[in-house]
Formats: structure tokens, sequence, C-alpha cells
């Protein structure tokens, strides 16, 4: 039985929305495919959703994480900026970090399941 373990940090301020995994993946991926609409599509959402999502990761940072630049002949697109770089690098740390840091109680926990439980 193979019982995976993953971590998932979520940020919360007084006057923002949480940032969170699903955030963060979006940011990735705009990162990799260069725009928010590429990025959306990655993650199977609207446009409009990506984009209401990136203004709360920019609203909630003292400088944003994304820039954009509008269309034009070849099209627009979209960058992290070293703030938007630093916040995935260390969101992925910290995740990385829990995990290893708790490796023994995760074998403790994975120890309790019923290994010839019918899957859900």
């Amino acid at each position: 039985m193979n019982i995976s373990a993953r971590f998932h940090l979520r940020l919360q301020g007084p006057h923002h929305s949480p940032i969170g995994p699903g955030k963060i993946s979006l940011l990735e991926a705009i990162a990799t495919e260069g725009s928010i609409s590429a990025g959306a599509k990655k993650h199977q959402m609207s446009y409009r959703r990506a984009w209401q999502l990136v203004d709360e990761v920019n609203q909630a940072l003292r400088s944003p994480a994304v820039l954009t630049a509008v269309g034009g002949r070849k099209g627009g697109g979209a960058v992290l900026t070293p703030e938007g770089e630093s916040l995935v690098r260390l969101y992925r740390e910290v995740e990385a970090q829990a995990l290893d840091t708790n490796q023994t109680r995760l074998q403790a926990l994975r120890a309790l399941f019923n290994p010839s439980a019918p899957a859900a």
C-alpha cells in the first residue's frame, strides 16, 4: 500500500484572501507558459478566474507577483516578478522542509492505515 503525504501551506493575512497551493500552482503555470491565459488553460479554469486569483495575490504582496503585457502582433503575456518568483520558491521550500522534517511521524501515520481497505 502506498500512502502519500503532502503538506499544503496557506498564508492568510488580515486584509487579503489566502494564498495556498492553488494560487502557487497557477503562478508556476504562468511562469512556464508565459501568460495568464495559458496558465488558466493548464488549470482548466477560465481566464477571468485566473485573472481574479492573480489580482488577489498581487494585492496581498507589497509588490506585484505577476506583470502583464498588453496584446499586440505577438500577443500579450505575463511574467513573474522577482517577488513572485520568491513567493513560489519560498512556498515550495517550506512544503519540502515540512515533509523532510516529519518523515518519522509520516511513517507512523502510514502504519495506522489498513493495507487491505478498499479505495474510496
